[in-house]
């Protein structure tokens, strides 16, 4: 199943909040809120989303400032500005910021909602995996449809569905680092953040199923303070 799109939506205008929070709902989104830019940027820190709307003029933190902290940790999710100010001045700051997008209040939400879906759309493209059904990895052999690792032997192990999703994501990426970003990005699809352990443990147990010597790995690294690299220089 699909799961839903996720926006973070941050208006310190009660009504004008449920308004939007309503309408984005109606069209399958799921939307967490915030009143202020202190407890927007606790929320984002908390959670993955495929989007952030911004008000400008908010208590706390302003938009902008909102927008500048949330690039420094992630330069790929989509930001749209509302604002009540029409001058250019605001809109050029507004992305310089890092804005995707910017709509000046009142503005017709129908035309809102189709702004939406086009960033949401083209922050998803980022992430489409291309289609890979089976990989070779020394003698085993990895069904990614199936969610099955064959060995040459012929025993079958089942892999989770996280575990099919990670090895399909550094096998895509082979022979390149994977930022931890990336995977919970990829893998947890905008969900509560697991801790860097989480993954570490995906990883030793790859090692186990497909390295010779799990204390010399020559497949799955880890990268100190980058990510994960899988790393295969057979042909395929």
């Amino acid at each position: 199943m699909q799961q839903k799109q996720r926006i973070l939506l941050v208006e310190d205008e009660e009504h004008l909040l449920e308004a939007i929070k309503l309408n984005l709902e109606l069209e399958g989104y799921k939307v967490s809120t915030a009143t202020d830019g202190k407890k927007a940027l606790k929320i984002f820190k908390e959670e993955r989303f495929n989007l952030v709307i911004l008000d400008v003029m908010i208590p706390e933190i302003n938009g902008f400032q909102v927008a500048e902290t949330i690039r420094l940790e992630n330069t790929e999710v989509p930001i749209m500005f509302l604002t009540a100010k029409n001058s250019n001045e605001d809109r050029v700051s507004g992305l310089k910021k890092g804005a995707d997008d910017y709509m000046v209040k009142p503005f017709n939400l129908e035309e809102l909602i189709l702004r939406v879906a086009n960033l949401v759309r083209r922050g998803m493209k980022g992430e489409e995996l291309k289609e890979l059904n089976s990989y070779k990895i020394g003698d085993k052999t990895i069904y990614f449809n199936s969610f099955e690792l064959h060995h040459a032997d012929g025993t079958i192990i089942p892999l989770t569905k996280k575990e099919t999703m990670l090895l399909k994501l550094l096998i895509e990426r082979r022979n390149e680092a994977v930022s931890r970003e990336q995977i919970l990005e990829t893998v947890w699809n905008y969900d509560v953040f697991p801790s860097t352990r989480t993954i570490d443990n995906f990883i030793l147990t790859f090692r186990k199923y497909f390295e010779p010597d799990q204390k010399n790995p020559i497949y799955f690294h880890s990268i100190r303070g980058v990510g994960y690299k899988f790393t295969d220089n057979q042909n395929h």
